[in-house]
């Protein structure tokens, strides 16, 4: 079969359902996630002719495999959100092909950098259910994995932790920030180096 990797708004109406359940599917063991159609394909809604919202999905034989999303933040910035992959199809590459889709978007936007959250309201980091004030980058470099947390993946496709919004979800459950610079930062002015 072929990949194809296409934009979520030339899908069919099948396709975009299937979106919906994999948002679902995919998030399941997240409290924070989507736990019913009609609040994931409201959110798949938000991608379709939006201008400042935009998705790719892949599809293999016409099956929708999972997709991504990117959400304009400025010129320069974009957030990754959501990427989802059909649970049994997890860990075959269509995760890593949709990143590299959204990135090869963003150089030729001319953005600069891609950043994400990833929850842990699950117990997926050393962090889940700590304190995290007062010391919180303290606490923050000492990040782990507990159990399959998504961090390690988007560790794997070049992304950084930049920080934590620590209680985001919660008491003890915690949003890691991810970032990657996509493009080249703008050359600095003489007289602004200083």
């Amino acid at each position: 079969m072929t990949l194809q990797i296409i934009s979520l708004d030339a899908a069919s109406h099948d396709q975009r359902e299937d979106a919906a359940e994999i948002l679902m599917t995919a998030l399941g063991h997240c409290p924070s996630a989507w736990h019913d159609m009609p609040s994931a394909r409201d959110e798949v809604g938000t991608f379709l002719n939006n201008p400042d919202r935009f998705s790719f999905a892949a599809l293999e034989g016409g099956r929708l495999m999972g997709w991504i999303g990117g959400i304009r933040q400025s010129r320069y910035v974009w957030e990754l959100h959501p990427l989802v992959v059909r649970p049994q199809s997890q860990r075959r590459g269509y995760g890593r092909l949709l990143v590299q889709a959204l990135e090869a978007a963003a150089r030729g936007a001319g953005v600069c950098t891609i950043w994400l959250g990833t929850d842990d309201d699950f117990g997926g980091t050393n962090l889940f259910g700590v304190d995290l004030y007062p010391d919180v980058l303290e606490k923050l470099a000492h990040l782990a994995p507990a159990t399959d947390h998504p961090f390690t993946f988007y560790r794997a496709q070049g992304y950084a932790v930049v920080g934590v919004l620590p209680d985001a979800d919660g008491p003890g459950k915690h949003d890691i920030l991810m970032a990657k610079r996509i493009g080249p930062p703008e050359p600095q002015h003489p007289e602004a180096v200083k």
